[in-house]
């Protein structure tokens, strides 16, 4: 635990070498790289942090924003001595790591993102389809009612989403479902979780539009994986962030829902290691 932008954050560390920063998403917490951690920690040192409003970090009740988010874990590397890191994020995570790229090209080395498209082009491809998959992203974004409702039976809101998220449904064990339940039924996680969401404008809608009208592109290497089962999967999801950086790699997992590096931690991982060894 440190203090960090004025709030106290919890992260995971491990091993020794360049470091690598991992970022998850909603609704989880640091523990879902636990299958992925200590592999990367073999070659690398690994920094895992919650994020603003998660797990063991502080839950306050403003600064959801990504590009405050981004401000949170850019100021751990700082403060750990990491001048220029490897970021990898899903999900929520992802889009923290996208914005840090974004705002602090000479501190990010390498963006690997899991199983999103930015933020501004799925917003963009918001139809039907797309709706039907993402259709809590604008729940989300009401005031009160999610914590309303979802706060009534926090384990079968989750669950919902680790029941329809996944392919290998075995890749979140009950442990693992019980710890994020624990982390999102504790006072000010649920409602945290949700400003995440509810940043997305104006804050972050108006960052991300700045940013492509003035043609700010990611620099760097960015590797973008997604799960071969998800939506993604049915996206030009390549094409897409090669709108948004100009050096872009990257696959479907086979087999594989959201959840990456817990339901295909073997084959993520092999990805993981090709990037950050090129």
């Amino acid at each position: 635990m440190t203090e960090v932008n004025g709030l106290r954050m919890h992260y995971r560390r491990a091993g020794e070498g360049p470091p690598v920063v991992l970022l998850h998403g909603w609704p989880q917490t640091s523990h879902c790289w636990h299958r992925v951690l200590g592999g990367l920690a073999a070659t690398h040192t690994v920094l895992a942090p919650d994020l603003r409003g998660y797990g063991l970090t502080d839950k306050p009740r403003g600064g959801y924003a990504k590009r405050t988010m981004a401000a949170d874990v850019a100021a751990l590397a700082d403060q750990l001595g990491f001048d220029r890191v490897s970021v990898i994020g899903h999900d929520r995570g992802g889009r923290v790591g996208h914005r840090w790229a974004l705002d602090r090209p000479a501190q990010v080395e390498r963006l690997a993102v899991l199983d999103i498209a930015p933020t501004r082009e799925m917003w963009k491809r918001l139809d039907t389809e797309v709706g039907q998959a993402y259709w809590h992203w604008l729940f989300h974004l009401q005031p009160d009612l999610p914590e309303l409702l979802a706060g009534q039976n926090i384990a079968a809101y989750l669950g919902y989403f680790y029941e329809r998220w996944t392919y290998q449904r075995q890749g979140l064990s009950p442990e693992s479902v019980a710890e994020y339940v624990r982390a999102f039924s504790a006072p000010g996680a649920l409602r945290a979780g949700f400003d995440d969401y509810r940043a997305s404008f104006p804050d972050d809608a108006a960052d991300d539009d700045a940013d492509f009208a003035a043609g700010k592109r990611l620099e760097m290497p960015v590797l973008a994986l997604w799960g071969a089962n998800g939506l993604l999967g049915k996206l030009p999801t390549l094409d897409i962030w090669r709108e948004y950086a100009k050096n872009v790699t990257g696959q479907a997992i086979p087999e594989c829902g959201h959840f990456l590096p817990e339901e295909q931690p073997e084959l993520v991982l092999e990805q993981l290691r090709t990037f950050l060894g090129e």
